[in-house]
């Protein structure tokens, strides 16, 4: 059990913030695996891990915002959450079907298309303004769908909109926070009732996959969204389309 939670952990944590779809990559990781274990309390776990990376990694940002709260970036963050939380909720009913595994190709495809186009962009230098931060809250929401990649809808829209790819990106890992822990907090309602003998030990070990994959991936995109290299991300997609219908 403990490896295997690692493994979800790890899973997580990389692909929480690369973009190519974290929810998408659990779903078919149990799949795969016939992962039979407390997916649920499971996912709070991870999630919670990959919060404290985003707070770790972007610990100056944060500051700055926290030291100016009526700042035009804190106003957009809360503007652009807005969106995406009126979204998920009129999707929350659809997340049975949609986390099925029948969806995962067209999610992994369409974010695909996404990064290739994203990667062909001119470069701008562009702030993320309040229209944008709005688009991008919209997208945000839309990647609920497993397979469509939260940080790469969500950086595209934002460089499609004409905004600086390290801004949008950085406006991206923030965006995560409210969302992440707001997942979080919902899912902590649905098993309120069943805590008792949680496994401790694996979940811990969940936790700290999920930490430090994500921080190790946060730094990754980081560097790659600098060297404009999203396209390869769109390659690794399109080769799991062609898997998963290969062989799923």
């Amino acid at each position: 059990m403990i490896i295997l939670y690692l493994m979800l952990g790890i899973l997580q944590g990389l692909t929480e913030f690369l973009p190519v779809s974290s929810s998408g990559h659990i779903v078919l990781f149990g799949l795969i695996f016939d992962v039979q274990t407390d997916i649920l309390l499971l996912s709070i776990v991870v999630h919670l891990g990959t919060l404290i990376s985003v707070f770790v990694c972007m610990r100056k940002q944060i500051w700055e915002l926290l030291k100016k709260p009526l700042d035009k970036k804190m106003i957009n963050l809360v503007l652009a959450t807005i969106p995406t939380i009126l979204i998920v909720f009129l999707l929350k009913d659809y997340v049975d079907i949609m986390f099925s595994g029948k969806f995962l190709v067209i999610g992994f495809f369409a974010t695909a298309i996404l990064l290739a186009v994203a990667d062909m962009m001119p470069i701008r230098k562009n702030a993320v303004k309040l229209p944008t931060a709005i688009i991008m809250g919209i997208t945000q929401g839309l990647a609920i769908l497993p397979g469509l990649s939260r940080s790469g809808t969500t950086i595209t829209t934002g460089i499609l909109c004409g905004a600086d790819k390290e801004k949008a990106t950085e406006f991206s890992f923030l965006m995560s926070i409210p969302i992440i822990l707001g997942s979080a907090l919902y899912e902590c309602k649905e098993i309120s009732t069943n805590i008792i003998n949680l496994p401790i030990i694996p979940l811990l070990v969940a936790f700290l996959g999920a930490f430090l994959s994500g921080i190790l991936s946060i730094k990754i995109m980081l560097k790659i969204i600098k060297n404009n290299k999203l396209i390869y991300f769109s390659y690794y997609l399109i080769a799991l389309c062609i898997c998963i219908v290969a062989f799923l």
